[in-house]
């Protein structure tokens, strides 16, 4: 696969990537493997957002009081 990026970007990669002294490439994979799980749980969140409100659960800190 072959991104392109702007020169600005591709300068920031390569400081973040020396800096966690990973390969480019390695940072960028990290970065969408999370971005992914990220998306993902977006998606479960719409989805169950009806369901949870349905059983008054309205703010994350009523789940994380309910399964304290």
């Amino acid at each position: 696969m072959t991104i392109r990026i702007d020169p600005r970007l591709e300068r920031r990669l390569s400081r973040a990537a020396a800096r966690s002294g990973r390969s480019r490439s390695a940072f960028v994979r990290d970065a969408l493997e999370r971005q992914l799980a990220l998306d993902r749980l977006a998606d479960l969140r719409r989805h169950i957002t009806p369901f949870a409100e349905a059983r008054g659960y309205l703010t994350d800190e009523d789940i994380f009081r309910e399964v304290s």
